[in-house]
């Protein structure tokens, strides 16, 4: 066999059972490959939606996807969903064709672009070592947590591939050996602070995490946060208070700021999850627990940092201590999270607009309408607060959030990509009206592959942020504001059952698509006010 043959059965045969891609000319062999050798694959419309479906699918599953891009234009479109993967961490393996010869129309550096976005570049040298160097593709992504490019020269391809041996299938990420310094250390300071708060993260999601951080929160008393990334990690908690930072409930807000000992438990306490620093009291002890070292104080400064993994730590540290501690678990505080806990039992003032709705009063009535077992994927914008803080979900994988590089345009393929990681739960999708049409390649995605999904468009006619953020000023807005768009047409367009929402009244036609067989998608056009800003982003302008 040739070399594209021999690499992609090997890429299949290294645990990569799902791939993402637009196959061109230069990447046709290796995905026929992986998909004889049992690869599911998914075809996208856009080079950058593969990528981020890509993404999804790997962080929903807890394991390594794989992404086939054409060489260079199919590479470079890429680039965004490659950045967002890269700065999350996300074990995925892009194959990319690379045209080597600099005469060639697709000649770039492909090698330069991964560097330049933090992901690692390998290459196939040669026909002898080419499942070699595949399965060392994967051995990197999956122990590094990383996005590994496998440049594959075109030249390199149609060589035929020496003797192939199966490809062993790589160990996850090695277990990291702590100090026992550092967790006698973290002990102590469990067992003298009064009102500790665990604020968990991307890094807290693996298997057995929840367990390990709920056992250790009740012998210390802590009570339970998780950054945006893992919502939903400890859904179903007493001591829960959801999502810590611009999107904390004023409850969640005031008993943060209220802890004596902050402990990031594979979090990096950054600026949107902390309120750039506003959620730190002053005296605070503040503490992570990352098996990177280099996370250690990268945004804040700490008492002490414990490198590790956090089941692990979190499982010895409750060993050490006595037993079970009041803490910050008072009676009063358990009422008030009873009470005051979600985001929908804070009391507002719903802002009427002429044929507009309150988005807070659209995406309550929703979280009453979808069932319970939902995958919620969440794009950039003004609008990403509604979902993010008043739609539930059952745990951290109901949760998927592409935010490391903040780009509008990623949510309706993070949706895809989670739907076809956990076709047991409804995908939710929520954009704005600028992402919904970036992406808008993608609702044909979402028809072909019958994805039972609902799409809520939170249509404001604007890039939102910006408005709220220059307009206060008397800058001119037209450069950010647009005619309406007529979400529900197009959607029909593309084969969408679709409702268009300008009033409480109108979620008729919702219930209804719920309540039938689901045969095709249901996109809300959702028309929401556009005279208030969203607090949240207020703060992170400030912030900057």
């Amino acid at each position: 066999m040739n070399v594209a043959t021999a690499v992609g059965e090997a890429l299949v045969g290294c645990g990569i059972g799902a791939v993402f891609g637009v196959v061109g000319s230069g990447n046709f062999e290796v995905t026929n490959a992986m998909i004889a050798a049992g690869a599911r694959y998914v075809a996208a419309r856009h080079e950058g939606g593969a990528a981020t479906m890509a993404d999804a699918y790997a962080r929903m599953t807890g394991g390594v996807a794989g992404l086939s891009v054409h060489q260079g234009c199919g590479l470079t479109n890429a680039m965004t969903g490659i950045t967002e993967a890269a700065k999350s961490r996300t074990p995925l393996v892009v194959v990319a064709a690379e045209a080597t010869r600099p005469s060639s129309n697709f000649h770039v550096d492909q090698r330069a672009l991964a560097v330049a976005v933090g992901a690692v570049s390998m290459r196939v040298t040669s026909a002898d070592q080419a499942v070699e160097q595949a399965a060392a593709a994967v051995a990197t992504a999956v122990a590094e947590r990383r996005v590994v490019l496998l440049n594959l020269p075109l030249d390199v391809q149609t060589q035929e591939a020496g003797p192939v041996e199966p490809a062993p299938m790589p160990a996850g990420p090695p277990r990291v050996q702590v100090e026992d310094a550092d967790l006698e250390r973290l002990a102590a300071a469990l067992r003298t602070a009064q009102r500790p708060v665990f604020v968990a993260g991307r890094g807290a999601r693996g298997p057995g995490c929840r367990e390990a951080l709920e056992r250790l929160a009740d012998r210390s008393g802590a009570l339970l946060a998780t950054s945006a990334v893992a919502k939903g990690l400890f859904t179903g908690s007493p001591w829960a208070l959801d999502v810590s930072g611009g999107f904390a409930t004023p409850l969640a807000a005031e008993l943060i700021s209220g802890a004596d000992l902050v402990i990031g438990w594979g979090c990096s306490l950054n600026m949107w999850t902390m309120r750039h620093g506003r959620l730190i009291a002053d005296g605070a002890v503040v503490v992570q627990v990352d098996v990177d070292p280099d996370a250690l104080g990268s945004q804040r400064s700490l008492a002490f940092g414990v490198v590790g993994d956090v089941r692990q730590v979190a499982e010895a540290v409750a060993v050490a201590l006595p037993g079970a501690a009041s803490g910050y678990r008072s009676d009063e505080v358990r009422r008030a999270i009873e009470e005051r806990g979600r985001w929908r039992d804070a009391p507002f003032t719903e802002v009427t607009e002429a044929g507009r709705i309150d988005p807070r009063t659209l995406t309550t009535a929703l979280d009453d309408l979808l069932p319970a077992e939902r995958i919620v994927s969440v794009d950039s914008g003004n609008f990403m607060g509604y979902p993010s803080m008043f739609l539930g979900v059952p745990d951290e994988f109901g949760f998927c959030f592409t935010q490391a590089f903040q780009s509008v345009g990623l949510g309706l393929a993070t949706a895809i990509g989670a739907a076809v990681a956990r076709p047991d739960r409804l995908p939710v999708a929520a954009l704005g009206d600028g992402g919904t049409l970036m992406g808008a390649s993608e609702l044909e995605t979402v028809v072909r592959l019958g994805l039972p999904m609902v799409v809520v468009v939170y249509d404001d006619g604007a890039y939102g942020a910006e408005v709220h953020h220059f307009g206060p000023h008397g800058a001119p807005l037209d450069t950010v504001r647009f005619p309406e768009t007529d979400f529900a047409a197009v959607a029909r367009g593309f084969g969408f059952e679709a409702v268009t929402v300008r009033g409480r009244e109108d979620l008729g036609g919702v219930a209804s698509w719920l309540e039938g067989p689901r045969t095709d998608p249901l996109l809300i056009d959702a028309k929401v006010q556009r005279s208030e800003p969203s607090w949240w982003l207020e703060e992170a302008f400030r912030g900057h």
